[in-house]
Formats: C-alpha cells, sequence, structure tokens
C-alpha cells in the first residue's frame, strides 16, 4: 500500500488504518473483559465476497454497535471463530468498510469527527433534524455516496434511523437495495443499550453479556419484490416487526422499561 494511497472518498489509507488499530485497541476490553460478547455467524462474514455487500442492522447505540462490528468482521476474517480473543486480528484490518451515519451525530464534537475517518458515510435525516421533526427531500449526493461505497466494499446501516426498538424502516434502505442490488445481510445486536450511554462512548454497567448474531443473507427478488415487501423483510429479518412485541407478555415489557430507566448514565 502506497503511503498517500485513498480510498474512493479521499481519505488516506495508512491513516485509517491507523485509525481503526488504534480504537480497536483501546475499545476491546468493552467487549471482552469488562462486558461478554456472544458472537454467532461467523462463517457467515467469511463466505462474503469483497464488495457490494450490505448490513443491516437493529440499532442501541450511536457508535458502540458500529465498533462491535469491526471488530467482529476483522476477527471473523482473520478465522476467529464467533468470538473477539486476541485483538491482533485488528492490526491488519479490512479497510473498505462503512457505516451510514447521521450528519450532525458525526459533528457533535472532536471525536465523532475522529471516528467519521474510519469509514462514515454521512448522510442527512430526511425527518428529523436538531430534535425537531422535518419534511425535506433526499440528498442524490447521500444516495451517490452509498453507491460508491458499496462498489468498494462493504456498507452497515441502521434502517430505522433511531436507537429506539420498534421504530418504522425507513424506506430508503429498501430503495437503495432494489436499485444497487447488494447482498444483504442482517445482524440482531442486543445488551448494548445496557452496557453503554445512548451514544455508546460511555461505559455504564459491567458484567452485561452483549449478543451479536449474523444472519444468512436475504433472498431477495430485485426486480419483482415492491419496496413494501423489501421493508417486511427487514423488519422481520432485524426482529424489528411490531409482530415481535405481541410474544413479550405486556409486564415483562414494563418491568424492563423501568430496569432500562434504572441503568441510564448520569453525567
Amino acid at each position: 500500500m502506497g503511503l498517500f494511497k485513498r480510498n474512493p472518498f479521499g481519505h488516506i489509507l495508512f491513516l485509517k488504518k491507523w485509525l481503526i488499530r488504534v480504537f480497536g485497541i483501546l475499545t476491546h476490553r468493552r467487549y471482552r473483559g469488562f462486558n461478554e460478547l456472544y458472537i454467532d455467524g461467523s462463517e457467515i462474514i467469511r463466505a462474503l465476497p469483497d464488495r457490494n455487500v450490505l448490513f443491516i442492522s437493529n440499532h442501541q447505540t450511536y457508535f458502540a454497535d458500529v465498533v462491535a462490528m469491526f471488530h467482529v468482521f476483522n476477527a471473523s476474517l482473520k478465522g476467529r471463530e464467533d468470538n473477539i480473543k486476541n485483538v491482533g486480528y485488528i492490526w491488519y484490518p479490512k479497510l473498505n468498510i462503512y457505516y451510514v451515519a447521521a450528519k450532525e451525530t458525526m459533528k457533535e464534537g472532536l471525536l465523532p469527527r475522529i471516528l467519521s475517518y474510519a469509514g462514515a458515510i454521512t448522510v442527512e435525516r430526511t425527518w428529523r433534524a436538531k430534535g425537531q421533526e422535518v419534511q425535506r427531500e433526499v440528498n442524490p449526493n447521500d444516495t451517490e455516496n452509498i453507491r460508491i461505497a458499496l462498489e468498494d466494499g462493504w456498507v452497515i446501516t441502521f434502517p430505522q434511523g433511531t436507537t429506539k426498538p420498534f421504530k418504522p424502516i425507513r424506506k430508503g434502505t429498501a430503495h437503495i437495495i432494489k436499485q444497487h442490488k447488494p447482498i444483504v445481510v442482517p445482524i440482531v445486536i442486543d445488551g448494548f443499550r445496557r452496557s453503554f450511554d445512548k451514544k455508546g462512548l460511555r461505559l455504564k454497567k459491567k458484567g452485561i453479556l452483549q449478543s451479536f448474531i449474523v444472519k444468512e443473507p436475504l433472498d431477495i427478488d430485485y426486480e419483482n419484490e415492491t419496496v413494501e415487501q423489501i421493508v417486511e423483510k427487514i423488519e422481520y429479518a432485524i426482529e424489528q416487526h411490531p409482530s415481535f412485541l405481541k410474544v413479550i407478555p405486556p409486564e415483562i415489557i414494563e418491568v424492563q422499561e423501568e430496569l432500562n430507566k434504572q441503568r441510564q448514565w448520569n453525567y
């Protein structure tokens, strides 16, 4: 690799590599040490092609979810079987991994701006800005950047666009799937909301069993399935379809909500 070789977004790969190395080493104990990360599906990661893969996932924190994915992906590619033992896997990271993030989130402070260099594709929310409900058109530059990222490598997206559970899937993800026909790999995570603050930067509770489940790629008829049908597939795949709420007794949901309030990080 040339010292000043850049990716399609102009990021110097040498700097990106060192950024991932440093943050990978600093964050490793958050998933193996202070807490434990249960992983299932490493063999699915290893079987994927190098490009045009779209990972869809439920969302629990702004940054801890993505950082965990960088750990799991790189560990799996280095032969780890459903674990992230020995952080040496991060020394030669996969550099063409990108993640979709809200532009305003990535501008909130120095650390998010630095993390953005690791692979953020920043997009403008079409439904919310600065805490207010808005309605605006999709920025064509945003969708173009996702296309470029898919052509170069793997893209992570959180199709609900929020860390709140069981919120609607944004149709933009389905449009991207129909248009660019990526391999779509669902991921279901849990435990991150209990381990970290909302941003995923502060560790608020230790001894939590986090889970990270990689599912088989979705079977999608890109030409004939409608956007609505793809949206429904995504809802079921990342276990955010409203029907999943029906199998949880109301009293259990109430207890969990109360526990979540008690676990809130105060600072």
